[in-house]
């Protein structure tokens, strides 16, 4: 912990998270709320088109991982810190920092797009909630999945033990995110992010079933992380080099020596 504090390089990837995590919400719920506005086609109001906004979340992550990708990862997700967290490729305390810059991220920009959409009758800020029909067990569920195949993606287009990965590591996690959002809308409105829906709920100040939106991103990407270590592709790190890390970091993710720019790229194929 204490070599990572010290490090310029680290903070710079916290505050690369914050920053890319303000673009991102703002972007991406932006484009859902924008069906919102007052206007009619031939007599007929607008509804929300489930595809524009899938596209919209997913092609602004893979924007963000190939912009801050070799500064922090680009994680912009709690489920994927927790899953990169247990799958032993980062410490406990940059983790933490992560969680922490991602939600203040996403709380400044949810903030921002209250006031840009101020004028948006009903304006949900990008409210996370239940379909009619859809119980909490069943919403849950949803969640379970929908981060579970997110979580998964990242894990396996990241792994540095491939050499057969072809093509761009943040489209394909974008996709994903993307695909996550073509399942997950019409049931819970998409969280598989607890940062992007603890923006919403805070600034709305409504936290009805808002649990669900952590509860169910963690058990995705914990379970993620678990398949994909220990039963699709297992790593053979022992229980003490497992909390090496988990205490200190990656040895190789900071040049300990020189100008410490020669970081980790989490969300780049090796």
């Amino acid at each position: 912990m204490a070599s990572e504090f010290k490090k310029k390089m680290f903070w710079r990837a916290v505050v690369a998270e914050f920053l890319a995590m303000i673009l991102f919400i703002f972007i991406s719920i932006g484009s859902a709320l924008g069906f919102n506005f007052p206007v009619s086609v031939n007599g007929t109001s607008a509804t929300q088109d489930n595809v524009k906004v899938s596209l919209a979340f997913g092609l602004s992550i893979a924007t963000m991982a190939q912009s801050v990708g070799h500064i922090s990862g680009a994680h912009l997700n709690p489920a994927v810190t927790l899953g990169l967290l247990l799958s032993c490729q980062i410490s406990i305390f940059k983790a933490l920092m992560y969680i922490l810059a991602q939600c203040l991220g996403a709380v400044v920009a949810t903030a921002i797009l209250s006031g840009v959409t101020s004028s948006l009758p009903n304006n949900s800020l990008g409210l996370n909630a239940l379909a009619k029909g859809i119980n909490a067990g069943q919403g849950l569920g949803i969640e379970i999945i929908a981060t579970l195949q997110l979580v998964l993606c990242v894990l396996a287009t990241t792994d540095r033990r491939r050499n057969d990965v072809s093509g761009s590591a943040p489209l394909a996690i974008g996709l994903s995110v993307a695909l996550g959002h073509l399942l997950a809308i019409d049931y819970t409105g998409c969280g598989i992010n607890p940062a992007r829906s603890f923006g919403s709920a805070l600034i709305a100040n409504k936290f009805e079933n808002h649990w669900i939106f952590w509860v169910g991103p963690i058990i995705g990407g914990a379970g993620a992380a678990l398949i994909y270590d220990f039963i699709l592709a297992p790593r053979s790190s022992d229980l003490t080099d497992r909390v090496k890390v988990w205490t200190s970091g990656q040895v190789e993710e900071y040049d300990l020596e020189g100008d410490d720019m020669n970081s980790r790229v989490e969300m780049k194929p090796k």
